[in-house]
């Protein structure tokens, strides 16, 4: 008698029963590999292969080869006579010639049970490492094997199919397997790598199939195209300097001048088109450094569809904009403002996503990235839906999103934007239109909950960087750390300030001693939080003007208002922050649909603003007393806060071991001679700024360089000197380092 698997008796093919290919052919088969791929039966290996239009379909593996038959609507399948799995390829012929590739259903998961726990468990810091597109490089049994692993979170899903350039878009090849009860599914696919598209095709458990981008993608296609893109990045950091000193960095004690851009509108080609990542690259960093700013804060970066969004309505929140070019060149900007000694800032937005129908809304057939409760979950001032903060796996998303930036392109802090719009569950709503939280209160616990957890994860992992809170309420300890039950940001915007300080320089000069108060409120809670002082994109647009039309006379007092405030605002505690286009006196507001009026620089008075805040930036950063103690009462005092008559401020900034410096900043539009200024001590004070000077096209009063303070107790100060304060303008003295 023959034995059933010797050489004479060909194995059978494994049997699976028509209904089960069924569901495989209609996608709706959560375990795809269990029926596809090689399967060892009975002494030889059943391989079914699913080519829906094929004509033919052939295994090769070594010098032999197995012709398949076809079993059930585009399933073939055929037995090779071996004992083991071998290394084969597939050889497919619809009406041409045959093609010869490899199959996806022959590999492992590329997650592990690890993975998958974390990711149920809302605490896979990594996200972005076991989901989305991923290359891979395997050595495989004969050659080696190069392909993407795709992974999504869509536990809902009765079904996932990939679709993309590889499979003509018929998503019918390539069904998805679900990893347990994770709620992720995957595959790898051999032979594709960077610059693929794909989508993901989603079955609801509505029975309705949905197309979506993936939601960590690391690239995507430029608007109006809506599919993601494999990248694998072969970047190669220039900035080791940089990164080896940013874990001792200590943002709140440290020099901060931020410029704010956006990226799109800061110039353009001629056509209008946007410069590329390269382009930026070799002309923004050194344009900053030259100005003297420490840092740039980016407008959204990420992938979002609609430019008058300005990046604030994202899509793709793992994938930079592909209006620039491709990931690497957006790491290369980064690199090259690092080795310009620029730190980088990006504008983050977790609180609310974009509707878009082929994003992140209702992914899986059911709200999943967004909150369910409409009461939550739907933004009513801005059109889009809010996040389920109450979620594990979306808090992680959001988190780990962070971590991404931070980590995979050297970003040096997030500004989370619309933090206020997180904290309280009637933020833009009417009475009846919002349910209490578990306490009776107004507060988003869930919210809360997040941005605490996102910013102890990220100042645990990536120490020296700093997250800054848009936040306008009076919420309390929104700088306090985690620890203590504040909310763990690094700084927080003083939107009073801003509102305060801008609604002062609105008025003529002869009515601001009635609103003197305005401009000294702002000390009252200064160092409650830790602050950004911020003059940004939101000032200067829909019909607010720009910052120099804000100002009130004529043109040569709308430039000396211009820079007479900048000198007092660079002057006040806080770090400051200028949206683009207020350093050249911009004298439209913003538009995103054009780049800046860089024709102004040909302008002597514009030129002007352009040096001084260059000098602005220079004399702060290389005076201690004006940040060593920025965020403690003892780094300042006023000298006379109440001299409202003269529209006159004047006080000392001072740190530890540094020169003092007094600023006085004069808001009338006269001069005031022989002026007396108490002073903390006697000694030559050298004039380091006057926003007045003649080298900015101001009137050139001044005090010839220097002041010299002598004995004699005035405004509480033990010195003083007579002065000349110079009209419209701010004048910063600082003590010589040779006084005593």
């Amino acid at each position: 008698m023959t034995p059933a698997n010797s050489p004479q008796t060909p194995a059978p093919v494994k049997p699976v029963p028509q209904e089960e290919l069924a569901l495989v052919v209609r996608g709706e088969h959560g375990q795809p590999h269990g029926v596809l791929g090689p399967h060892p039966h009975e002494g030889g290996v059943t391989v079914r292969v699913l080519r829906p239009l094929a004509s033919s379909v052939v295994v090769r593996y070594g010098t032999e080869e197995t012709r398949l038959e076809h079993e059930y609507e585009g399933v073939w399948v055929g037995v090779l006579p071996v004992a083991d799995v071998p290394d084969y390829r597939v050889e497919v012929a619809y009406d041409g010639e045959p093609l010869v590739v490899d199959d996806p259903y022959r590999f492992l998961p590329t997650l592990g049970e690890v993975d998958l726990h974390l990711i149920n468990e809302g605490r896979h810091e990594l996200l972005w490492t076991v989901l989305g597109a991923r290359v891979h490089h395997y050595a495989g049994f004969s050659e080696p094997v190069t392909g993407t692993s795709f992974a999504v979170w869509a536990p809902h899903a009765r079904g996932v199919r990939l679709q993309g350039d590889f499979n003509a878009w018929d998503g019918r090849e390539h069904p998805m397997r679900q990893l347990g009860s994770s709620g992720v599914w995957e595959l790898f696919v051999p032979d594709i790598g960077t610059g693929t598209s794909y989508k993901y095709a989603i079955l609801g458990a509505d029975g309705e199939w949905r197309e979506k981008a993936d939601p960590m993608a690391a690239w995507a296609e430029t608007p109006p195209a809506t599919s993601s893109l494999v990248f694998e990045s072969t970047y190669d950091w220039g900035d080791d300097a940089w990164m080896a000193a940013r874990p001792d960095k200590r943002p709140v004690a440290e020099a901060m001048s931020v410029y704010e851009m956006h990226l799109a509108s800061w110039k353009k080609h001629p056509d209008g088109s946007f410069w590329s990542w390269a382009e930026l690259a070799e002309d923004l960093p050194g344009y900053l450094a030259d100005l003297g700013f420490t840092h740039v804060e980016l407008m959204p970066v990420m992938q979002h569809p609609f430019g008058g969004s300005w990046g604030y309505h994202v899509t793709s929140y793992f994938a930079p904009d592909s209006r620039f070019g491709d990931p690497d060149g957006f790491k290369l900007l980064v690199d090259r403002l690092h080795q310009a000694g620029i730190g980088v800032i990006l504008d983050w937005v977790p609180g609310h996503f974009a509707t878009d129908p082929w994003a992140l809304v209702k992914f899986d057939g059911t709200p999943l990235y967004e909150d369910p409760n409409p009461q939550r979950g739907w933004h009513k001032e801005w059109g889009s839906h809010i996040f389920n903060f109450g979620r594990n796996e979306v808090r992680n998303f959001l988190y780990a999103n962070a971590l991404y930036w931070l980590e995979e392109f050297h970003a040096d802090g997030l500004r989370v934007d619309g933090v206020a719009s997180m904290l309280y569950l009637d933020y833009s709503r009417e009475e009846g239109e919002w349910t209490p939280n578990k306490h009776g209160g107004r507060e988003n616990l869930e919210a809360v909950q997040f941005l605490q957890e996102m910013n102890a994860t990220v100042y645990k992992r990536v120490p020296g960087i700093v997250t800054i809170a848009e936040e306008s309420t009076s919420w309390p300890g929104v700088t306090e750390p985690t620890s203590a039950g504040g909310l763990g940001f690094g700084f927080k915007w003083n939107m009073g300030w801003m509102h305060d300080s801008l609604r002062y320089m609105a008025n003529e000069p002869v009515h601001r001693a009635h609103h003197h108060g305005e401009m000294t409120f702002s000390l009252v809670y200064a160092w409650s939080e830790n602050y950004v002082l911020p003059i940004s994109h939101d000032e200067v647009v829909h019909g607010k003007g720009s910052l120099l039309r804000k100002m009130p006379g004529d043109r040569w007092q709308q430039l000396a208002n211009l820079r007479a405030y900048l000198g007092f605002m660079w002057a006040h505690p806080g770090k400051q922050l200028l949206f683009m286009g207020a350093e050249l006196g911009q004298e439209s507001e913003w538009a995103e649909s054009r780049e800046l009026d860089w024709w102004l620089m040909d302008h002597p008075e514009h030129h002007g603003v352009h040096a001084l805040v260059r000098d602005l930036n220079t004399t702060y950063t290389s005076s201690p007393a004006m940040w060593g103690l920025d965020h403690e009462p003892e780094g300042f005092s006023w000298i006379d806060a109440n001299d409202a008559g003269h529209n006159v401020f004047s006080f000392v900034r001072r740190a530890p071991g540094a020169p003092d410096v007094v600023c006085v900043a004069n808001f009338a539009a006269v001069p005031h001679h022989d002026y007396r200024l108490g002073l903390p001590a006697e000694g030559t004070w050298e004039e380091v700024v006057n926003t007045d000077a003649s080298a900015y096209t101001g009137s050139g009063v001044g005090n010839m360089g220097a002041i010299t303070g002598v004995a004699g107790e005035h405004s509480g100060q033990p010195a003083h000197a007579d002065i000349v304060v110079p009209p419209l303008a701010t004048v910063w003295f600082r003590r010589a380092e040779t006084a005593d």
